[in-house]
């Protein structure tokens, strides 16, 4: 057990990146920080500069007379202020810039802005714009964040994490990725630091989680990408992605040095490339407080929304029958996660994976498919046997086709993760609806462009009976007089949540429970009786769905055993956790 409660651990502080020394301030200075920097060292400390909100004891005892124009302002102002200039840019690139630069200029008054306009922000700091933002990631000169490991020196790893300056109990969370995979641009080589970074602060503006206790680090194993190969500005290893033992040992010298140096971190996988991806998560999910948001996150998110399905259906998950066209990270997470809980409900291993057709670009999935069945996808492969009399098609009359699948497998849920526009046809899905009264469909790829079917046309081929959730935001659809709201199904309404509950708690691991309690929980937060509701809240509020989500996780967590530490008010420990964007008195020593 922890000697401290997690409110209290939560709370303390670490030297920030790239900082001068700063400590927060003895017992009577509580919420306040002293620090022996002066003058322009406290302007060009982002987690120190507060610009015009300095008080007048504070410019003089810092150093910053006549360095600050003499009007002292507010937090709020500032809020307003830099509002209205995000407003004025032209595009979402300059925005995410802006943003950017803002981060490194001042981070409380960036917290701020971020989590009052969260809903509008998420797509600029994550997402394609972040993969925008990376394509000119080496052109650009950006002030360094986290921490970069060469898969050349990987003997240097510890070193490299100890040059942080941070103690055993100072981090809470470390997000890596490879950047093999990144959404919409795919490999992008040691940029892929942005996509760290960008998530690590949707972690902190929507759960609170703390942007000192926190590291983004980029696995560098290089980048098979050959325009930044040949690019004489880029700034990563020059040659191709490592593979093979050589790759699983650094992963494994990663694991070992980040457990040891900071045995409380969650530690979050990212942008991992499908079949590294879904290995290393299977490796260390029994043995470390890991997580992955591609796989377990986009899983919990469309798990959330099925769970609304099921509560409107009246029926269970391992009744569904469940065909996933598109089966990359996403697809096989969502079909792995919605599986285990199909065991948790009473199905066996067996009977849970037989209620699964997994279609990808070769069709459906079959024991007999040889090298176009990756390693990742073996665990859905239908037996040849089973598909013999199915029609097939394509230039060697050799795949079986989605349009098929729907004829013969007769799903009650079609989950679309492709990134094919209109792959859900008319033809499909009114197949689909003769054979099941409530329709469950999840057309997730995104932007809407690359949606497998509109809401709109979805709702009129069904005659109003569909259950939908979208990977875009769409706007509401009336039919007959009954207004159907679209629910997105949004990674950022669950991780922070997820991450918060496991920080709190201090799981040992993250188990299925807690990410099926952290579905349940957000599922509890729309009234599905309602004709037409969303299957999944909106995300006006997020810092209220994630309090709700955290409590459920830390909850399954102590339910399971897992729990770390005492939890004798899990809703005001875990709101008590919650690091708030709000400036602190600061005291020179």
């Amino acid at each position: 057990m922890s000697a401290a409660p997690p409110s209290q651990r939560l709370r303390q502080r670490v030297v920030p990146l790239l900082a001068p020394p700063l400590r927060k301030g003895r017992p009577e200075g509580a919420g306040c920080y002293e620090t022996k920097a002066r003058g322009i060292a406290v302007l060009t400390t982002p987690l120190l500069n507060k610009g015009t909100a300095f008080t007048a004891e504070e410019r003089e005892a810092l150093g910053l007379t006549g360095l600050l124009p003499p009007v002292i302002s507010t937090l709020e102002a500032q809020v307003a202020c830099a509002y209205a200039q995000y407003q004025r840019l032209p595009d979402a690139l300059t925005k995410n810039i802006y943003l950017t630069a803002l981060h490194d200029r001042n981070e409380v008054l960036f917290f701020r802005l971020l989590s009052e306009h969260l809903r509008e922000m998420i797509p600029i700091v994550n997402d394609r714009t972040v993969g925008l933002a990376m394509e000119q990631y080496h052109h650009e000169c950006r002030r360094p964040r986290g921490v970069y490991l060469s898969i050349d020196h990987a003997d240097s790893i510890e070193d490299a994490l100890g040059n942080l300056g941070a103690g055993p109990d100072d981090i809470d969370l470390i997000l890596a990725t490879d950047a093999e995979q990144i959404y919409g641009i795919g490999d992008w080589g040691v940029g892929g630091i942005e996509i760290s970074i960008g998530k690590l602060a949707i972690y902190t503006a929507a759960g609170g989680i703390d942007p000192t206790r926190v590291i983004p680090v980029m696995l560098d194993v290089g980048t098979n990408r050959e325009s930044l190969l040949a690019d004489p500005m880029y700034s990563g290893n020059r040659h191709a992605r490592v593979r093979g033992e050589r790759y699983d040992a650094f992963i494994d010298a990663y694991v070992k040095a980040v457990t040891k140096l900071f045995p409380n971190a969650l530690l979050q996988w990212e942008d991992f490339g499908p079949s590294n991806g879904r290995r290393i998560l299977e490796k260390y999910r029994g043995q470390i407080r890991s997580f992955s948001d591609d796989l377990q996150g986009t899983g919990a998110i469309t798990l959330a929304a099925a769970v609304s399905a099921m509560r409107i259906c009246g029926t269970l998950l391992r009744n569904q029958r469940i065909v996933i066209f598109g089966n990359g990270v996403a697809g096989i997470g969502i079909a792995d996660l919605i599986r285990d809980v199909m065991i948790t409900e009473g199905s066996s291993a067996e009977d849970a994976t037989r209620r699964f057709w997994c279609v990808d670009v070769h069709g459906l999935l079959t024991s007999d498919m040889g090298d176009r069945l990756h390693d990742y996808q073996a665990t859905y492969a239908r037996p040849a046997a089973e598909v013999k009399g199915w029609k097939r098609e394509g230039a060697e009359a050799s795949a079986i086709g989605l349009a098929e699948v729907v004829r013969q497998a007769r799903p009650t849920m079609l989950v679309g993760t492709s990134g094919v526009p209109g792959a859900f046809t008319q033809a499909i899905v009114r197949e689909m609806a003769r054979h099941t009264d409530r329709p469950i469909v999840f057309p997730l790829s995104s932007p809407a462009s690359l949606a497998e079917a509109s809401p709109a046309d979805l709702i009129a081929w069904t005659d109003g009976r569909a259950l939908i959730a979208t990977g875009s935001q769409f706007a509401p659809v009336t039919h007959r007089g009954i207004t159907h709201v679209v629910g997105q199904a949004n990674n950022a309404m669950l991780y922070p949540g997820l991450g918060l509950g496991a920080i709190v708690s201090r799981a040992r691991v993250v188990s299925v429970g807690m990410l099926a309690a952290a579905a349940n929980a957000l599922s509890s937060l729309v009234a599905v009786r309602l004709p037409g509701a969303s299957l999944l809240p909106h995300i006006d509020d997020l810092r209220r769905v994630t309090v709700t989500v955290a409590v459920a996780v830390a909850e399954a967590a102590v339910a399971e055993g897992l729990a770390t530490v005492e939890l004798a008010d899990i809703v005001q420990q875990v709101e008590d956790s919650m690091w708030q964007p709000e400036y602190r008195r600061i005291q020179a020593s």
